[in-house]
């Protein structure tokens, strides 16, 4: 097939980019060109900063593509002038959606039938991908595009740009860092491989009973908060210092009704500023941010820390034969080895100043 990839250079771009090089794919990748990546021999350039409309027209329009794998829209008005640009002009337009779109349940398995969250409570990043999403289907149904959603979920592997997530817990083990464990650490979360996200993405195009649907794409091996980092000490080979965070007071600690300081250490990845409404929404679930962090989970300001967040992938099993290759474990080790050996995500400093608060709080 001939695939255009939109975006391409970072984590899961990056991933599948490699993955449809490896399946035989002839492909070309759009994006602002500023990202050093290496790609696979024989992939295409095009240069087009997407939030130059103009531009970007200027580059993608009367360009005919088998598929189109959309994996850097973040706003309605990316999807619109995809569907302008590519109408009668593509045999399959996947857009890369995430599952924060999703109202918080009451743990059981969210599945593609269950509703999305528009309220107040929503971030800008969910909400702008629902109303993306929303542009996408009524292509569908008023004049069959050919669209399809991919739904990802919280990804981990090799060169993910976010060091808050399962690098922090790493670089706790190596610091010798006594380990804050949520309640009795029985919440249920999920995460998938990036790898096994990226042949999910290979196995959706151009099948057409993914056109019109949307899919959920994570893992299908769900973890505990305690089989999170219990696996993270095996893999560093430590026995770390557990320490329980009551319920009580993680009850306190996520709704902000006891403060402790702001993160302060460095950051790095994604250079994604938020808009003022974005900033609105937010400030006022910072602390349940923060508090997410002791162990990953994913939008704490819709999924509370002690409630189970799974998604199920059964939709897509049946869609298209693929089902995960990596258990959690198996994806855990695989990220931790490329973590052990890149300098730059290893030797990343964590401030680890309010967790110190917490800790002193349990004691």
């Amino acid at each position: 097939m001939k695939v255009l990839v939109l975006g391409g250079s970072l984590f899961n771009g990056r991933s599948l980019v490699h993955r449809l090089v490896a399946s035989g794919h002839d492909v070309t990748v759009s994006n602002r060109g500023r990202t050093e990546v290496d790609l696979p021999p024989g992939v295409g350039r095009i240069v087009a900063d997407r939030t130059d409309h103009d531009a970007t027209r200027a580059a993608l329009r009367g360009r005919t593509w088998d598929a189109v794998v959309d994996m850097s829209g973040y706003h309605p008005s990316d999807v619109a002038l995809m569907i302008e640009l590519f109408e009668g002009n593509v045999g399959h337009y996947i857009f890369v959606s995430s599952t924060t779109i999703y109202a918080t349940g009451d743990g059981s398995t969210i599945t593609e039938r269950d509703p999305v969250d528009r309220s107040a409570d929503q971030n800008e990043y969910a909400l702008h991908k629902i109303l993306a999403e929303d542009l996408l289907m009524a292509a569908y149904n008023e004049r069959a595009f050919p669209g399809s959603v991919a739904a990802l979920s919280m990804v981990l592997g090799p060169h993910n740009a976010i060091p808050s997530r399962e690098q922090r817990m790493f670089a706790r083990m190596r610091d010798g860092r006594p380990i804050l464990v949520p309640g009795d650490g029985s919440t249920i979360g999920l995460i998938g491989f990036v790898e096994d996200q990226s042949r999910a993405i290979d196995a959706m195009l151009g099948v057409e009973k993914t056109f019109g649907r949307r899919f959920n794409v994570t893992g299908d091996d769900p973890h505990s908060d305690l089989r999170y980092i219990e696996t993270c000490a095996a893999l560093a080979g430590v026995q770390p210092e557990l320490h329980g965070v009551p319920t009580s007071l993680m009850n306190q600690l996520w709704d902000g009704e006891i403060r402790v300081s702001a993160d302060q250490g460095p950051r790095r990845g994604l250079d994604i500023r938020p808009t003022e409404a974005a900033l609105e929404r937010v400030l006022p679930h910072l602390a349940k941010f923060q508090m997410s962090t002791l162990v990953q989970r994913l939008q704490p300001n819709l999924h509370r820390w002690d409630t189970d967040t799974v998604f199920g992938v059964d939709a897509l099993k049946a869609a298209t034969g693929w089902t995960p290759q990596f258990t959690f474990d198996e994806a855990m080790e695989a990220t931790y080895d490329w973590w052990l050996a890149t300098p730059e995500v290893h030797d990343f400093p964590h401030d680890y100043g309010w967790e110190d608060e917490v800790l002193a709080l349990t004691t």
